[in-house]
C-alpha cells in the first residue's frame, strides 16, 4: 500500500493498493458508530461493527440531480443523522460526486470517506474535495467543496472494471502527465497494453503518479483562488474539459468523462498551437498518446455555435470571457483568455 498526503488545511491520507478495504474503519476514525453508504447498485463494501444507513443512487450522472440530493436529505433526516455520524461513497465518479455533496451540505458537512470503485472515481472525483450535481444547463453546476476525511483506492475494484471504464479513467491519467508528471507519458508511450492491463504494476503506478500531481495542485489552490509563478494553480485540472463538459452534455452523457476530456484535450492542443503558445510536435503527441489507449480524438456530434453556447456558461468563464488551460510546453500550464471565436472556430475543425 502507499501512502499519498494531501497537504490542505484540512490534511488527509489517500491509500492506494490492492486489497486494502481492511483500511475503511481506520479513515473513518474511532468516534464514528453510524455510517451513512452512498453507493451504486452493486457497490458495497463491508461495515461491520457500524450501523448502516443504506441509500443506494442510480448509476452514473443520473445520480447526480437535485431530485436524487433531496431524497437522501429526507433520508438522513428520517434516521436522526448527526454530525458524529460519517458517509461513506462507494462507486465511479459519479457517486463519489453526489456522495460528497450529500456530506458537504447535510448539517453544513458531515464526515465523509471515499471508497472510488473506478479508475476515474480513484485519480479525479476522490481526491481534492469538489462534488458537485448537474443541472439542465451543464455539468457540476452546483456543488460544493468539502475535503474528505481519507480516500481508499483499492485497485481490485479495476479488475471487474469494463474496459470502457477503464479506457475513460486513462484519459484523466493522461491529462496528469500532460499538465504536471511527464514520466505518466512515458510509461504510456513505453508499454500501451500494461497501463490497460487492471493487474499490472504499470497501471498502479500510473494511479499512484496521478493521484500526486491532484494532491500537490489542490495543496497549493484548494478552491480555484490561482496559483503562483504564473502557474494556474487547480484551474489546471481542468484542462481539456471546458470543451470536454460541452460534449458530454450534448452526448447527453453518452460519452464518457475521461473520452470527452481527451477530445477537449487535443482541442486545446490545437488552440495552443494556432496562437502559436504550443509547438507542433507536443500538440500532435496528444492525438498519438490518447489513440494508444483507445480514447477517441475527434468529434462531429454537434456543430460549433451549439457546443460554443454550453461552453460559456462553463465554470471558468468570468462573464462574457471563456478561459481555456493551454500548454506552453509540456508541464507548462497556462490560461487563455478571452480568444476570439473565429479561433475557437479554427482550433474547432481540428476534431472533424
Amino acid at each position: 500500500m502507499t501512502t499519498i498526503r494531501v497537504a490542505t488545511a484540512a490534511p488527509y491520507d489517500v491509500e492506494v493498493g490492492r486489497g486494502i478495504l481492511d483500511r475503511l474503519p481506520a479513515l473513518l476514525g474511532p468516534a464514528v458508530q453510524r455510517v451513512a453508504l452512498v453507493h451504486a447498485p452493486g457497490m458495497r463494501v463491508d461495515l461491520q461493527g457500524f450501523e448502516v444507513l443504506d441509500l443506494e443512487v442510480p448509476e452514473g450522472e443520473a445520480a447526480k440531480t437535485a431530485a436524487v440530493v433531496a431524497d437522501c436529505w429526507e433520508r438522513l433526516g428520517a434516521a436522526g443523522f448527526t454530525r458524529s455520524d460519517a458517509v461513506v461513497t462507494v462507486g465511479g465518479g459519479a457517486t463519489t460526486d453526489l456522495g460528497g455533496f450529500v456530506a458537504a451540505t447535510w448539517l453544513r458537512g458531515v464526515r465523509v470517506v471515499h471508497v472510488p470503485t473506478s479508475l476515474l472515481g480513484m485519480v479525479d472525483a476522490a481526491v481534492g474535495g469538489k462534488t458537485g450535481i448537474d443541472t439542465g444547463a451543464g455539468k457540476n453546476l452546483v456543488g460544493s467543496f468539502h475535503e474528505p476525511a481519507g480516500v481508499l483506492c483499492d485497485l481490485s475494484f479495476l479488475e471487474t472494471l469494463p474496459a470502457a471504464e477503464l479506457i475513460s479513467g486513462l484519459g484523466e491519467v493522461v491529462k496528469c502527465g500532460f499538465i504536471a508528471d511527464p514520466e505518466i507519458l512515458a510509461l504510456v508511450e513505453k508499454d500501451p497494453d500494461a497501463a490497460l492491463d487492471p493487474t499490472s504494476e504499470a497501471l498502479a503506478e500510473l494511479v499512484e503518479r496521478a493521484v500526486r500531481v491532484k494532491a500537490e495542485v489542490v495543496a497549493m489552490d484548494l478552491r480555484e483562488t490561482g496559483g503562483v509563478g504564473g502557474h494556474p494553480g487547480r484551474e489546471v485540472l481542468n484542462y481539456g474539459h471546458t470543451l470536454g463538459h460541452a460534449i458530454e452534455k450534448h452526448s447527453d452523457y453518452t460519452l464518457r468523462h475521461g473520452e470527452a476530456v481527451a477530445i477537449g484535450m487535443v482541442y486545446v492542443a490545437e488552440l495552443a498551437r494556432l496562437t502559436g503558445r504550443l509547438d507542433d510536435d507536443t500538440a500532435a503527441r496528444h492525438a498519438r498518446v490518447l489513440r494508444s489507449l483507445g480514447l477517441p480524438t475527434s468529434w462531429s456530434g454537434s456543430s460549433f455555435d451549439d457546443v460554443l453556447k454550453v461552453m460559456r456558461v462553463d465554470k471558468k468563464t468570468r462573464g462574457a470571457m471563456l478561459r481555456f488551460v493551454i500548454l506552453e510546453g509540456l508541464a507548462q500550464p497556462a490560461v487563455l483568455a478571452d480568444p476570439s471565436d473565429e479561433l475557437l472556430r479554427a482550433a474547432y475543425e481540428v476534431l472533424s
